[in-house]
């Protein structure tokens, strides 16, 4: 297969992962709008710090601009890779709940991220292949 087949053949499969992980990225940006409180509240529970809520409000802006690049495939090696970077840290402090999923009634939620962890590691390692919608081919 040479190198045009083989993008034209990703293309559908990154334009996939690239829509779904970009809606999960939104649905977390898009809470700390909603409800600011929580990312104070998750903060200080996963992370052992104390944020004032307007820091939400720039995460959640940060989230929803990495969303929408992540949508367009635009920026690939920086917004891919802070998307998997950002989740993997979300996924290391959330360690207690992956190896106990059972000891709290929400634990097991915690096990979905793993998937979800991978597809960014998946979309990260073939950005190099994939094609934007900005991009002319």
């Amino acid at each position: 297969m040479n190198d045009k087949a083989l993008r034209q053949a990703l293309f559908p499969v990154l334009l996939v992962l690239r829509v779904t992980l970009g809606l999960f990225l939104l649905q977390w940006g898009i809470e700390k709008f909603v409800v600011p409180q929580n990312t104070v509240a998750i903060w200080s529970y996963f992370y052992g710090l104390n944020v004032p809520q307007a820091l939400g409000y720039v995460f959640g802006a940060v989230e929803i601009a990495i969303a929408v690049c992540l949508f367009l495939g635009v920026f690939r090696t920086v917004v891919y890779g802070g998307a998997l970077a950002l989740h993997a840290v979300s996924m290391l402090v959330s360690w207690r709940q992956l190896l106990d999923p059972w000891g709290d009634p929400s634990n097991h939620l915690f096990i979905a991220g793993l998937p979800v962890l991978g597809a960014l590691v998946a979309l990260f390692l073939l950005r190099h292949w994939d094609r934007g919608v900005l991009d002319r081919e």
